[in-house]
């Protein structure tokens, strides 16, 4: 499995991008059912705060550095250099590498058109690729009687890896909740599926590795993103501070 370093207390996954695919896919091929929870600020300040959200993520097999400031830490306060390893750019590889191996994938979450023209892009790019299904969920609590409907379908599809997109933190509580129940290694990608649809832009290399993805989200959803962005970004940098300056008052080492 990835090494785990110490981020404010969470274990992070470490690695590069190719050996997080790969350890993915070991989990997938062998029906662990395990889950995938890629961290950013905002999910690591949820966890401060929740405690049962904070279990969620300990119970995780890989937390990864999905955030550069996460992968920053990382690196920064462990002595390793740790690349960021963001969903956007794992579900992609992801696809790509199960369609070389022969595995099968099925995508949970969002709208069904978005969905469909994930399906279309992968069909189109990756004529190998073996979809075992795909589900759009309603935006509302499912009752128990559907729940196990919707697992008993996933587990008959018997897709090696299925990709969550419900939103933070729903996906990750939803992965949580199922582990044991469906066979097969869960990842919560989120904003992954729009992306990988075509739907929605990402912004170019250059101004990701200047850390400026959660202004060009906030400025095209204020209303719903000005908090966790604002707010959750400033409690974020009070904790890494904070907790830093505790240690140096110990004459230890720094390990945020």
């Amino acid at each position: 499995m990835l090494a785990k370093y110490p981020v404010l207390d969470l274990s992070i996954s470490t690695g590069k991008s190719s050996e997080f695919v790969d350890t993915i896919l070991r989990l997938g091929a062998a029906r662990s059912s395990a889950y995938v929870c890629f961290a950013n600020v905002h999910m690591l300040v949820e966890a401060q705060r929740d405690p049962e959200f904070r279990q969620v993520l300990d119970n995780a097999a890989i937390v990864s550095p999905d955030g550069s400031p996460v992968a920053a830490a990382v690196g920064w306060f462990n002595d390793t250099k740790q690349e960021r390893v963001a969903g956007m750019d794992l579900l992609p590889a992801l696809l790509e590498e199960a369609a070389k191996r022969g595995q099968s994938v099925y995508f949970y979450g969002t709208t069904q058109t978005i969905l469909d023209a994930m399906v279309a892009r992968a069909k189109r790019e990756l004529p190998a690729l073996r979809i075992a299904g795909i589900h759009s969920p309603p935006f509302r609590p499912l009752t128990p009687e559907e729940d196990a409907a919707e697992v008993a379908a996933i587990n008959a599809a018997d897709p090696d890896l299925v990709f969550v997109a419900l939103g933070c933190p729903r996906q990750e509580r939803w992965m949580a909740a199922h582990q044991g129940r469906i066979r097969a290694c869960m990842l919560g990608v989120g904003q992954a599926f729009p992306v990988y649809a075509g739907l929605e832009q990402r912004l170019p290399q250059w101004a990701r590795r200047l850390w400026l993805e959660w202004a060009y989200r906030l400025w095209l959803e204020p209303r719903r993103l000005w908090k966790r962005y604002l707010v959750t970004n400033s409690h974020f940098v009070y904790l890494m501070t904070r907790h830093t300056l505790a240690n140096m008052g110990k004459g230890r080492r720094v390990s945020v």
